[in-house]
């Protein structure tokens, strides 16, 4: 789960992250191969559907597996390139382990580029703790990974781009901590990205109530905030980590979609009780930066330039 903070409501109370207690007499028959969860499951989830706005038509940008969807979250694109300093060598890739690394490796242009460039500030908050996914596409277990705000992983993939490197923006990389102090001071930068842990990150075998938790304890935090007033919020998943949706994905390109994931839209601005039907992916949140503080340039992830 990641939330975009672009500088709720009444806040929501951050319920116990327990599981509603099994009925049945064995574990045998708890286990279901279709579940799904009701308003009673997840109401704070169902309140901001309720409040704000419904994207049902939200899909993963790519049909594979966490680090290319969270490299489309910061550039709109997954590769893998021979020479880290030459975008041009860069070739599309969306399933080999192109882990991030701690110099430089993705040479391509990222969303970071652009706002360092045209003074827009920006954190990428990184929870402290396990990463959520192991560091090979292929893997189902392996040993816990470590995640950090400094220590690349799959879901802190902005450490290893060229540009982050030479820009001198590493600092833009915080620590999750850091974004609960500069919403409590009303200091947040024009642009945030909001990564969990794995406890609360809703991938299994964790649980979908611990992370509603943490993501109301991010958007309480936010409302309560002086910049709830300038705020909107995208909560997004990227492929549920073994949750499957029942819907088709729409052939774009040679990469998907992929399926469909929620998304929500928090804000003072969002039609209340709306349903967004249109059909997205996550490119829609970068080009949603570049309306509102780019003057509507566009991210060129070829080359260091805008088109």
């Amino acid at each position: 789960t990641e939330i975009y903070t672009l500088s709720l409501h009444d806040a929501l109370p951050i319920s116990d992250p327990n599981c509603v207690p099994c009925k049945t007499s064995t574990r045998r028959a708890c286990l279901d191969a279709m579940g799904y969860h009701t308003a009673a499951d997840i109401p704070n989830y169902w309140r901001y559907a309720h409040d704000f706005v419904l994207q049902d038509h939200m899909f993963e940008p790519v049909q594979s597996w966490s680090l290319p969807s969270h490299l489309f979250m910061v550039s709109e694109w997954s590769a893998i390139c021979s020479n880290p300093y030459r975008p041009s060598s860069c070739t599309n890739n969306t399933a080999y382990n192109n882990q991030p690394t701690a110099r430089p490796q993705y040479a391509w242009t990222d969303m970071t580029y652009l706002l360092h460039r045209f003074k827009v500030s920006w954190r990428y908050y990184v929870a402290a703790g396990r990463a959520p996914d192991c560091e090979q596409a292929s893997q189902m277990t392996c040993a816990p990974v470590r995640q950090s705000a400094q220590h690349p992983s799959v879901w802190n993939p902005l450490v290893g781009f060229t540009d982050v490197v030479q820009d001198g923006q590493q600092r833009d990389i915080r620590p999750a901590r850091n974004f609960y102090q500069s919403a409590k001071s009303g200091r947040l930068p024009s642009v945030s990205w909001v990564v969990p842990t794995s406890r609360v990150s809703e991938h299994p075998p964790a649980l979908v109530s611990a992370g509603q938790s943490y993501v109301t304890g991010l958007v309480n935090a936010i409302m309560q905030g002086r910049d709830w007033k300038s705020t909107a919020i995208f909560l997004a998943w990227d492929d549920w980590g073994g949750f499957y949706d029942q819907v088709v994905p729409p052939a774009v390109d040679v990469n998907g979609y992929g399926m469909r994931v929620p998304g929500i839209v928090i804000s003072p601005y969002a039609r209340r009780g709306f349903i967004d039907h249109q059909t997205l992916s996550f490119d829609a949140y970068n080009k949603f930066i570049e309306d509102d503080f780019l003057d509507h340039q566009r991210l060129n992830p070829d080359r260091k330039s805008v088109v």
